[in-house]
């Protein structure tokens, strides 16, 4: 296995968590009922999980 080989690889993980991360921000910026409607789960403010994700990736979930 050459190293472009493995570069392309991680090149092609790190497109993939960009896309996923995307995603996540555009179902978490829609209002509540529609996220509700779609079967989103929406995460409790107090819970320790939402205010880590908040810190780190500067959004709730």
């Amino acid at each position: 296995m050459s190293m472009f080989e493995n570069l392309g690889r991680y090149g092609a993980t790190i497109r993939q968590a960009r896309a996923r991360n995307k995603a996540v921000r555009a179902l978490n910026s829609l209002p509540a009922h529609v996220q509700k409607d779609i079967g989103w789960p929406a995460s409790p403010p107090s819970d320790p999980q939402a205010a880590l994700s908040a810190l780190l990736l500067g959004f709730t979930r």
